[in-house]
């Protein structure tokens, strides 16, 4: 049951039919894991512990650098040296003290994975590297955790859900077979907007509301933006029965 006080704080929330009551306590009985507190992690984290989710569990490694402030929009010049998921959950915690928020101060593996993906809903991938994306599918897969995949250079940016619940869902890899094939380029090497980030992080958390809602999240569907035309582009992509991450994924 929710509270007085939550039923006012979230009552623009609950009066929409597909998400009412019973979309809000879900909400605030649910864990989410966020890897990669930077542009994308940002946004994704604020709107996330707004809605209400009851849980948020923040991964990273880096410091914050003066070259992030554009973007990373929780961060401020005296948090400059500090690690940015210390201080992202610092700002969070004091603006929504009702989202309880973990910080985990190094970059994710496999040892991390064994030890949280099973006790998560959902995980938002919100790096910047290739490498780091093609893990974190491998690993979400084989524990079959549902994955929110966001990415963004320049004026572009480009969203994917992954739900290894669902049989014939695509993985990352199956888009994408090999490196070479798949975008290199992060914000390092061809710059960002914020604006862009925030867009894709905006989708990232729509579609981990929808997700906990129990409101219908479309999977084999590669979602394009093009910050140049305002244009989305939706591509249907199909799972590679040759895939070696997700094709046998009932055989993990």
């Amino acid at each position: 049951m929710l509270s007085q006080q939550q039923q006012l704080k979230y009552s623009r929330q609950i009066m929409i039919n597909k998400v009412g009551e019973q979309g809000q306590i879900a909400l605030t009985q649910a864990t989410v894991l966020i890897i990669g507190i930077g542009g994308l992690g940002n946004p994704a984290a604020l709107y996330l512990a707004a809605a209400g989710v009851g849980k948020l569990i923040l991964v990273d490694g880096d410091n914050i650098e003066t070259s992030n402030l554009p973007r990373q929009i929780l961060f401020s010049e005296q948090d400059l040296n500090n690690n940015k998921a210390d201080t992202a959950s610092d700002k969070l915690q004091q603006q929504f003290p009702d989202c309880t928020i973990e910080v985990i101060d190094e970059m994710f593996d496999q040892e991390l994975a064994d030890y949280y993906l099973n006790d998560v809903d959902l995980v938002l991938d919100c790096t910047d590297n290739i490498n780091s994306r093609y893990l974190i599918n491998k690993l979400c897969v084989q524990s079959k955790t549902p994955l929110i995949i966001g990415a963004a250079t320049g004026f572009d940016g480009q969203h994917l859900m992954v739900n290894p619940l669902d049989d014939n869902s695509a993985c990352y890899h199956c888009l994408y077979p090999s490196s070479e094939k798949a975008p290199a380029n992060n914000c390092q090497t061809a710059g960002i907007l914020g604006p862009v980030l925030a867009i894709i992080a905006g989708m990232q958390a729509l579609t981990a509301i929808k997700y906990i809602t129990a409101n219908k999240v479309p999977t084999n569907q590669l979602s394009l933006f093009d910050g140049l035309t305002n244009q989305w582009q939706q591509f249907n992509i199909n799972q590679n029965s040759q895939c070696k991450i997700c094709a046998n994924k009932n055989d993990i």
